[in-house]
């Protein structure tokens, strides 16, 4: 025997499962039409726990790599005034320069070397003005790795004079930064063993006066022969005697050498040297070797020199601290030389000094054009960069959105559907039928 049930279902039971469906097509609906709206399919960390955290961690990255760009932008603004300082200061060096040459003319009075001692002072305190020159934070362009707010300060005593109030060197570059600032040590700072800069001046008997015709006397620049055994201090040359050679119209001078440490200590002379036998009815033309006491092994600087040396002639040598310096001893020289010769020995200095000044300088240029490359680099890797972060984030929370109108059009049919079908169901009750 075959046993049948036979279940039954109330009218109450399909309104609610109607009301369900309805209720359910509703609230998808609402979502997928605040997706479309807001244009991502992760609105809350609940939608997709996942693709909310792999955007979370893209737009940090983003915020992190916006942050070091700005701070790149603010250093590449420093950079580039500093680049733009260091041509002014070569372009202010070449006029200089120009203004040297021009007071070499022989046929110049001492008047007017004078004013062009005067328009070299002008250019010599807009170069010192330039290299103090701040960014537009207050920082110093040329600090180094840190300075006072005005990096060059002086004249001072010697043998210190110029002073840089820092700390020489610069910070170094990294993957996403340049230094804020240049080395000014290494822009206009000279080194008596790295860059050889010395002055060189020449006074007769009484120690402050110019060698007047008939006589003259004059020097070439200093040579460095063994950088090593350079050291800070000066030197002073002093003619002892200039009395007839062993040989008929001949002369023979002898010299000594007096060294002052950069303390201010004076050492004891070394010579006497001699120079023998040269030939009286010409001026004599002889090289001077300076041995510095504390390191004699071996010559350090050589000096030529040239004319009619007297007993009681001095020639003084002192290193220059930094570009300033030169360009102090070019003023002070060429505005108060009273005759061409005095005019010419100041002039031959002022050259040497001012083509080593303008290499050292243009050679930070150099570098400050590379750092604003390295900055140019920087900008694109962060851009690049920044593309890639974007597409991470959006392919986790942006809606596609055609597939996503897509969606809600198929939503929007079923819920439709849905309230057709509940249409209906209101109709299946046991009134409705015997109505």
């Amino acid at each position: 025997m075959t046993a049948s049930y036979l279940s039954r279902m109330g009218s109450h039971n399909f309104y609610d499962k109607s009301l369900q469906n309805i209720s359910t097509r509703q609230n998808t609906l609402a979502e997928l039409q605040e997706n479309l709206t807001s244009g991502k399919k992760v609105i809350r960390s609940s939608d997709d726990p996942t693709g909310a955290a792999l955007a979370e961690r893209a737009l940090t990255r983003i915020s992190r790599t916006s942050a070091d760009q700005r701070a790149l932008e603010a250093q590449r603004n420093a950079i580039t005034m500093a680049e733009s300082t260091l041509g002014e200061v070569v372009d202010r060096l070449q006029e200089f320069r120009e203004l040297v040459v021009q007071a070499g003319n022989g046929s110049y009075s001492a008047a007017e070397r004078s004013i062009v001692g005067r328009q070299l002072n002008s250019l010599r305190e807009h170069i010192i003005n330039l290299a103090n020159r701040n960014d537009s934070n207050g920082m110093p362009l040329f600090a180094g790795l840190g300075s006072e707010s005005q990096p060059f300060q002086g004249p001072g005593e010697l043998p210190l004079d110029y002073t840089f109030k820092g700390l020489p060197g610069q910070t170094g570059s990294t993957v996403n930064s340049i230094p804020y600032a240049l080395d000014g040590e290494s822009a206009f700072m000279f080194q008596p063993a790295r860059d050889g800069i010395y002055d060189v001046t020449v006074k007769d008997l009484s120690g402050s006066g110019a060698i007047t015709a008939p006589r003259s006397l004059s020097t070439g620049n200093v040579s460095m022969t063994n950088a090593s055994k350079v050291n800070d201090s000066r030197f002073e040359i002093e003619i002892i005697d200039v009395l007839p050679g062993a040989s008929a119209g001949t002369n023979t001078l002898s010299y000594k050498i007096t060294e002052t440490t950069a303390t201010g200590a004076n050492l004891p002379s070394t010579g006497p040297f001699v120079v023998p036998d040269y030939p009286a009815n010409k001026p004599a033309n002889f090289t001077v070797e300076i041995l510095p006491q504390l390191a004699p092994e071996k010559p350090a600087l050589t000096l030529n020199i040239h004319g009619t040396p007297a007993a009681g002639d001095t020639i003084n040598i002192k290193p220059r601290p930094s570009i300033f310096s030169a360009l102090d001893d070019a003023v002070r020289n060429i505005g108060s030389a009273v005759n061409g010769a005095s005019s010419s020995q100041a002039v031959v200095q002022a050259l040497n000094a001012i083509d080593a000044g303008l290499n050292r300088v243009m050679a930070v240029r150099g570098q400050a054009g590379e750092l604003l490359n390295r900055a140019d680099r920087i900008t694109e890797s962060n851009s690049k960069l920044n593309t890639e972060l974007e597409a991470n984030r959006s392919r986790a929370e942006d809606l596609d959105m055609v597939k996503g109108i897509s969606d809600f059009q198929n939503q929007q049919t079923a819920y439709q559907a849905a309230l057709q079908s509940y249409a209906q169901v209101q109709k299946l009750s046991l009134f409705e039928y015997i109505r």
